[in-house]
């Protein structure tokens, strides 16, 4: 009986360790499933939340549909600014939208700080939002900062101007983000012939980035010889010398 006594009382701490851990596991794994989903949802409704709160001012209070409704409309702010946005294209895109356009970028060219802010967004944006562009299309990987280390870059065009004319290869503008926050980096001008092309998306690269590696998108099953980074040559590798010195 003591026996028997004996080996449960040695058991419960054991029993206990388990119950914890199943316990933790399951914590963890509520945690993965629903944080996603409620910041999304957290973000989501922030922004919706805004633009409810910008449009009430903008409305006349005669107008404004929840005076005379007992409940708010959410969203409704969302809409009067998607309607306000295709409204100011719809004016911009005709000839008095347009001289009023080139009126303003005409006064805007005069101050001195201002024009270069404006300019650079302006630039930025047309390049980004534009049909044809190839801007942020295309994941490549680059061999940085040396040779035999890869990293996750984005292509945002040809190298055109004087820093091409400055070179006898062909040059690409490559956006190479930092992890975890992808909205600093650091502006690359790489020979074409050294890039890598990928054929993840461009949602896939940057989860790969945000993530620091952990989201990783599923590979083709085969790359074609082509798409393979180029081994180092053999005469360009580090050689070791007698004595466990190495040289490049």
């Amino acid at each position: 009986m003591r026996d028997k006594q004996r080996r449960v009382a040695d058991s419960m701490p054991h029993a206990l360790a388990g119950l914890l851990a199943r316990l933790r596991n399951y914590l963890l794994a509520g945690i993965i499933v629903t944080a996603p989903i409620s910041i999304t949802f957290f973000i989501i409704w922030q922004i919706v939340d805004f633009f409810d709160e910008w449009a009430s001012a903008l409305i006349p209070e005669p107008y404004n549909p929840e005076r005379y409704l007992p409940f708010s409309l959410p969203g409704l702010g969302f809409l009067i600014m998607l309607g306000l946005l295709t409204l100011i294209g719809w004016f911009t895109a005709g000839y008095i939208g347009r001289s009023v356009m080139r009126l303003g970028e005409r006064v805007l060219q005069r101050m001195p700080v201002v024009r270069s802010i404006y300019g650079t967004l302006k630039q930025i944006f047309e390049t980004i939002l534009a049909q044809s562009s190839r801007s942020f299309r295309e994941v490549v990987l680059i061999e940085y900062p040396r040779r035999g280390l890869w990293a996750i870059a984005f292509v945002t065009g040809p190298t055109r101007g004087e820093i091409q004319d400055l070179s006898d290869d062909e040059l690409l503008n490559v956006f190479l983000p930092t992890t975890p926050n992808p909205t600093s980096g650091f502006l690359l001008f790489v020979p074409k012939r050294d890039v890598v092309h990928l054929s993840m998306s461009i949602e896939e690269g940057m989860k790969l980035v945000i993530s620091g590696g952990i989201v990783s998108p599923p590979g083709p099953a085969t790359l074609e010889p082509a798409a393979r980074p180029a081994e180092v040559p053999t005469s360009a590798r580090p050689q070791e010398l007698p004595g466990g010195l190495v040289t490049e």
